[in-house]
């Protein structure tokens, strides 16, 4: 669906029905006001909603579906906006339903191992409430202390420790959702394998465009009885990437294996002031949890593979502070990238572990051909890739190399055998990318599951999935604001 639009009348009788549900402090719909939503994390696209609404109750959700579907008026639901596919914008304007105000824990039941959210609530406020009783939800996004759980619905998001213990939909046991008619259906729940159809795990990941998600039942997770952390030095990407397919080829799962190469590195140590060498080529984060008894062996064997592929030394977390501090470092990596350049664009590819090294050296090598600096720091255990590309927004010609950069990116980690997302979502930056990535067949089911959800289109239009199976038509974000590609 190709939303127009909405003609200044029609908006001012929205408003004032949006206002009779959830009140004049219930909604903005100011020019200034609305800047702050014209996009999300993925800052190249950009358009303005005609006006926001902060519902509080997932009745309101329902009012406002309705009043969308009566009006003809596209709607999308948004979290806290961390999203960085554009998964958030709101291409045609229309309504954005933020569920920032539903953030309540209304259930922790750790006898059956689960939590009833509200899908506003921050990620991290759920292991943050549990975890003086020995539990911590698994999903822990780099964002996990902005990002809503609702989001990681949304996009499927992962994490430095889902290596071990998975991503957002192994976590995931039920939600609730007002479907785009403005019904509210459950899904799943409480249970550990519910009968019939998995719809559950056909939503998570789903984008919004399914409908709203406004409850979630998640599992939650022991914290493991004893953690080992180290830190690899490396003088190369090369050698570090070496070491991580041999520890995972010595059949060694670890929590955590993630890696910073130099440029990320001045920018943490900048910002954090670890200790980080500043001279290295590249770092591995390596973790290992569980019982404690064998757990030191496990650390001993990392150490050993990572300095027998040319690891110049290997740092040990000696205390607590230390493991969380370095954390910090890692999962704050991004927003420390502002003391690199004014702007940067962050990719999400993913490529099976073996073939990290020469992924590594395409991305440099595609950095040089366009002349763009380009960190990396990424999922190294699942070979999920993030590559930030750094500059200045500002400057036409730069914005320009960066996306013809991105794509070459995305495209190799297609030849390798990978994807074009891990957990960042398509939103409408990758939209070009699926039918290269699936077969004319694929995308006709996956149309079909959507319209089985979204029979009008009005919910999250123009998101994942191509015109007529090909790359969208020239122009079909004619509502986006410079800085959009020509062609989508």
């Amino acid at each position: 669906m190709t939303v127009a639009a909405i003609e200044p009348s029609v908006v001012e009788n929205l408003v004032r029905r949006l206002t009779g549900i959830v009140g004049p402090d219930g909604l903005i719909n100011s020019q200034a006001e609305l800047l702050v939503y014209e996009c999300d994390g993925y800052t190249l696209e950009k358009n303005r909603p005609d006006v926001v609404v902060f519902p509080t109750a997932t009745e309101q959700v329902v009012e406002i579906v309705k009043l969308c579907r009566e009006m003809r008026v596209p709607f999308l639901p948004r979290g806290s906006g961390t999203s960085l596919a554009g998964g958030c914008l709101p291409v045609g304007g229309g309504v954005i339903i933020s569920l920032a105000r539903m953030k309540r824990i209304l259930e922790i039941d750790l006898r059956n191992r689960f939590a009833l959210v509200e899908a506003g609530v921050i990620n991290m406020w759920l292991t943050n409430r549990i975890k003086s009783e020995g539990w911590h939800y698994a999903p822990d996004p780099s964002s996990q202390g902005a990002c809503t759980i609702g989001g990681n619905v949304a996009t499927n998001s992962g994490g430095p420790h889902t290596l071990k213990y998975g991503v957002t939909v192994n976590h995931v046991m039920g939600v609730e959702i007002v479907m785009p008619d403005g019904t509210v259906q459950t899904l799943g729940g409480p249970v550990e394998d519910g009968p019939g159809l998995d719809l559950t795990g056909v939503v998570v990941g789903s984008e919004g465009t399914f409908g709203v998600v406004t409850k979630a039942w998640v599992r939650l997770v022991r914290n493991p009885e004893s953690v080992r952390t180290l830190l690899g030095v490396f003088e190369s990407v090369d050698d570090a990437t070496a070491a991580i397919s041999a520890i995972i080829g010595a059949g060694i799962v670890p929590a955590a294996l993630e890696m910073l190469d130099s440029l990320i590195l001045k920018a943490v140590e900048e910002a954090f002031s670890f200790g980080f060498p500043l001279d290295a080529g590249a770092v591995l984060i390596m973790e290992v949890d569980g019982l404690d008894a064998g757990l030191g062996e496990e650390a001993a064997r990392i150490e050993k593979l990572a300095k027998a592929n040319r690891a110049r030394e290997v740092r040990r977390a000696n205390t607590e502070a230390e493991r969380l501090l370095l954390w910090k470092c890692r999962k704050q990596a991004f927003g420390a990238v502002g003391r690199l350049a004014p702007s940067y664009c962050t990719q999400d590819g993913v490529v099976p572990r073996t073939a990290l090294p020469e992924m590594l050296r395409s991305i440099t090598a595609i950095g040089d051909r366009h002349k763009i600096r380009i960190a990396n720091v990424f999922h190294a255990g699942d070979g999920n890739l993030h590559p930030i590309l750094l500059f200045d927004e500002r400057d036409p010609d730069q914005l320009r190399r960066v996306m013809e950069a991105s794509h070459e990116i995305l495209d190799e980690c297609l030849r390798l055998g990978g994807s074009v997302t891990g957990e960042h979502g398509i939103g409408v930056e990758k939209i070009d990318f699926m039918a290269k990535l699936f077969s004319p067949d694929d995308l006709a089911a996956m149309r079909r599951v959507r319209q089985a959800f979204n029979p009008d289109g009005l919910c999250s239009p123009d998101k994942m999935l191509p015109t007529a199976g090909a790359c969208a038509e020239a122009g079909r974000h004619k509502q986006v604001k410079p800085g959009r590609r020509a062609a989508l």
